[in-house]
């Protein structure tokens, strides 16, 4: 089970090297109040306009929202939607130098039309091209400096043309040589291009078309993948199932996800992708990584659009799902600001030797009613009472324990509450 204090302790910005097709995604938001007498289709009042990455793209912003430095290696067209996408990617702060100009390529944009929080139609401008043996030549000499100067590689492929097998090759290879772990998000039946990544992260319906129909269960499939072709770890994503690991020897690891309410599944495996290479940069383990990718891509079909999920999300999932990872001690207080992602707090600080009774929780709910912020339960002293911690860390109001030796004026120094009471 993830631990939110060891995870938000162990996550620091690490260089990720995100290499795949990008998309201008365009959003029209609006709603629909009537049919249109040209055709029985929905008329949309246009209230807003955005334009935002998508595909490899969508991988990037995700990784930016959670704390990574990023370098983007791609390509875009000379016209109008590449040199949007290369803009809008440098402002928000990722290394754009590796995406190359191709001249006669057109950048692939996307259009959404969404009323009411529901997607009405998408409008797709998407051609296909391969690289230019002179563009593929100028990536793959720039390969093993980009690859040096990562902690990870995550491959987006989206079947624009881009990952062309022989950039691949030298992209899988260079970074195995410099032993830096590769994701691969795969498009296609045909795995073998992706040879000798780390991991290989298809989704239910891709795993299934890149084997024969004789293969009726996951795990039979997971086999016959292995077979054709060389990865340490197979990582199948299942939409409401959860995610599936599969390793060499034949062992499986399922995952499963706590069940929500879908609003578009739009981007959610570039969420996956993202959350992984985070994780792994920062040298958490497989399972670790795969739980927080579960719960990324939970808060992210909750939204419409591709949404840019932050670690902050994150952590409030895993404490509604679990009131452990409320408990913060003292090693972990520079993970509780990271949790609490700036909002303001109430700061409600007790004895480690105070009894619980009903005057105590009393005191506790009365704080939380009194403010509209998060409140935070500071248990101050040795060996606090294992039955108030677990009382405390279960009630609902509260947002956070914290169990530390420091005396007041250290904690209202490192924490800063904007309001506090101690009983």
């Amino acid at each position: 089970m993830v631990t939110l204090a060891h995870v938000f302790n162990s996550l620091k910005a690490k260089s990720v090297l995100v290499a795949g097709d990008l998309v201008l995604d365009r959003y029209t938001f609006g709603k629909a109040k009537r049919i249109s007498p040209e055709a029985p289709v929905p008329v949309v009042l246009v209230e807003r306009e955005e334009e935002r990455a998508g595909g490899a793209g969508n991988v990037v912003l995700n990784l930016l929202s959670m704390g990574m430095r990023v370098i983007c290696l791609g390509r875009v067209g000379d016209d109008a939607a590449g040199n949007e996408l290369v803009s809008s990617l440098a402002k928000e702060g990722a290394d754009t130098s590796a995406l190359f100009v191709e001249k006669q390529f057109h950048t692939p944009h996307k259009t959404r039309v969404i009323a009411s929080s529901q997607q009405i139609v998408r409008i797709d401008h998407e051609p296909s091209k391969v690289l230019s043996e002179e563009t593929e030549a100028q990536i793959i000499a720039a390969i093993p400096e980009l690859v040096r100067s990562c902690d990870l590689v995550a491959i987006s492929d989206y079947a624009k043309g881009f990952l062309t097998p022989k950039l691949l090759k030298a992209l899988i290879g260079e970074a195995k040589k410099c032993n830096i772990p590769v994701i691969s998000d795969p498009k296609g039946s045909d795995f073998t291009r992706y040879a000798g990544s780390t991991i290989l992260k298809p989704n239910l319906s891709e795993a299934f078309a890149a084997v024969p129909a004789g293969c009726s269960t996951l795990l039979d499939a997971a086999k016959h993948i292995f077979k054709q072709v060389h990865i340490d770890t197979l990582l199948i994503t299942r939409s409401e199932a959860g995610i599936s690991l599969f390793y060499p020897e034949g062992r499986q690891e399922d995952f499963p996800v706590q069940p929500r309410e879908v609003k578009d599944v739009t981007g959610a495996g570039d969420t996956v992708l993202a959350m992984l290479a985070c994780a792994l940069a920062n040298k958490l383990t497989l399972a670790e990584a795969t739980q927080l990718a579960n719960i990324a891509a939970q808060v992210a079909v909750e939204k419409v659009g591709c949404w840019r999920v932050t670690l902050a999300e994150v952590a409030r999932r895993l404490i509604e799902q679990h009131a452990h990872n409320k408990i913060f001690d003292e090693q972990h207080v520079a993970a509780l600001r990271q949790a609490l992602n700036g909002n303001r707090f109430f700061l409600f600080g007790l004895d480690a030797q105070k009894q619980l009774d009903s005057a105590l929780l009393k005191s506790v709910r009365h704080a939380a009613e009194s403010t509209k912020q998060e409140l935070v339960v500071a248990i101050m002293g040795s060996q606090p009472d294992e039955e108030l911690v677990a009382s405390l860390a279960s009630l609902n109001c509260v947002d956070y324990l914290l169990l530390t030796h420091k005396d007041r004026d250290v904690l209202m120094q490192e924490l800063q509450p904007l309001e506090s009471v101690f009983v």
